[in-house]
């Protein structure tokens, strides 16, 4: 028998082109399988040994050594540092050793043959995986060659170099017809060492496929002169990419369209006719949103630099193309520059600005008690906000008329406090302020806290959910006053 299994192996290994010791393996993997078999009211564990010369095998039994504390999950396979000791003194065994007893083996008859084709079966494919995983993970994230030899549900499968590669259905460039014995070009997505799944994964709708195209088409980015800052796609319609130079002798944008648009073509061909805007990349946002919004106009915009979220205006007229089709050209200006943009008519956007500088004008005159004058003179200088004039330089608020040094120092005092009081709210954790005693509370008086922890409203959230009426009745207060006193006791419910 011990010919046998050389044989078995040697022929295995030079048809698959497999390790011997891979074999090996699988082989006393079955056997052991085999052996376990016979234990069948058991559940032991068993080591199959294969002498790599001679064929010849050994079977053992293998207890793993447990705390006596352990609760014993396998007992067939388990014992206690305290029998150990005693089964096997000779051993010195202890917490954490295996301790093998060899067995008869099994023959290798037709169940363990059955099984040996099964393991070997299971360890071709994981070798022959792991041969293909070590090919091509040094591409993975390049662009490669192939060709289409068959369709399965829809996904394209592509021979690369003697391996299948899969161009999901997904991934495939809408309405692109490729066709059986197609040479196809993509980009490899990424390389699956998993048993699941398509093991080279091709894209070609992928924004890294652009960018990496015109790294082909063009001589002075793959030299370094010029650099791809994004791409962002609508496959087979249309795509906007981001450059810019490092120089100033080099126009980035003509170079990637190249003369008579020559570049951009080839790269627009491969791409199913996509169209291809190229967009000069800048590192202020507001000009960056501009050229990647092109061919829209943008006349006028508002930026919140904390959200990355930027409104821009437009005439009535060229709203459509500012949005374009189905909200393309605004979708993948946003996908480009990292910036959710919302696009609004010039009248829309003048509406909107009019109506947050009045909520602005509102803080400076109800939160920083500013009579609406000042605030008017304020807003004019610039200072349209509480934050504004917390950083405002105090030279610059005394140069304004009717501002004197008590004005000053009033004005800057209370913007700063108004900002540590909205810091203050946004870190806080509302859940825990509902949470209050009702004697902590800023608005409670201890007459008043007396009275609702006597009937059982011990928390700012026992205040909170409250009625008026209830409120009146337990604390004595005005209809007015019980009623504001609950919506600041709500407050953090709505943060």
């Amino acid at each position: 028998m011990s010919k046998e299994l050389l044989a078995i192996v040697e022929v295995v290994s030079n048809e698959k082109d497999v390790s011997r010791d891979t074999i090996f393996q699988a082989l006393e993997a079955a056997l052991a399988a085999a052996t376990r078999k016979r234990f069948a009211d058991e559940e032991i564990e068993v080591r199959v040994s294969i002498d790599r010369k001679t064929g010849e095998y050994e079977t053992f039994r293998l207890w793993y050594v447990v705390d006596d504390e352990d609760f014993l999950e396998n007992p067939d396979a388990q014992m206690c540092e305290t029998v150990a000791h005693l089964e096997f003194p000779e051993a010195n065994l202890s917490v954490g050793d295996v301790h093998e007893i060899q067995i008869e083996n099994e023959e290798f008859g037709r169940i363990s043959a059955m099984m040996a084709k099964q393991t070997i079966i299971q360890k071709l494919r994981e070798a022959e995986r792991e041969k293909v995983y070590q090919q091509f993970i040094d591409q993975e994230g390049t662009l490669i060659h192939g060709i289409v030899r068959r369709f399965e549900k829809n996904n394209a499968i592509v021979d690369v170099g003697g391996v299948e590669g899969t161009i999901l259905r997904s991934e495939m460039i809408p309405r692109e017809k490729l066709r059986v014995d197609d040479r196809v070009l993509g980009y490899l997505k990424k390389v699956n060492a998993d048993l699941r799944g398509p093991q080279l994964q091709i894209s070609r709708v992928d924004p890294e496929f652009l960018i990496q195209l015109f790294q082909k088409e063009v001589p002075e980015i793959a030299s370094g002169n010029i650099e791809i800052m994004g791409a962002a796609r609508d496959p087979g319609l249309r795509a906007k990419l981001a450059v810019r130079s490092f120089d100033p002798r080099i126009d980035p944008v003509g170079a990637c369209v190249g003369m008579r648009g020559a570049r951009v073509q080839g790269v627009m061909n491969e791409v199913g006719g996509e169209g291809v805007d190229i967009v000069l990349w800048d590192e202020d946002a507001e000009t960056y949103v501009r050229k990647a919004m092109a061919p829209a106009v943008i006349t006028d915009t508002a930026i919140d630099e904390e959200g990355k979220v930027i409104e821009v205006a437009v005439p009535e007229e060229k709203l459509a193309q500012a949005v374009g089709r189905g909200g393309q050209n605004v979708r993948l200006a946003s996908e480009l520059t990292g910036w959710q943009i919302t696009v609004l008519s010039e009248k829309e956007f003048a509406e909107r600005q009019a109506s947050l500088q009045g909520e602005r004008e509102q803080v400076l005159t109800e939160m920083l008690g500013l009579d609406e004058s000042l605030v008017a003179a304020l807003t004019a200088a610039g200072y349209a906000d509480a934050e504004a004039l917390a950083y405002a330089e105090r030279e610059d608020l005394l140069a304004l008329e009717g501002l004197d040094d008590a004005a000053v120092d009033t004005i800057l005092e209370r913007a700063t406090d108004y900002l540590l009081q909205q810091a203050f709210a946004a870190e806080s954790d509302p859940e825990a302020e509902m949470q209050t005693p009702v004697a902590e509370m800023e608005s409670v008086s201890a007459e008043l806290a007396e009275k609702l922890v006597a009937n059982d409203v011990n928390t700012q959230e026992d205040v909170a959910e409250l009625s008026v009426d209830e409120l009146m009745e337990i604390g004595g207060l005005g209809q007015e006053e019980a009623a504001a006193l609950i919506l600041t006791a709500r407050e953090p419910w709505f943060r």
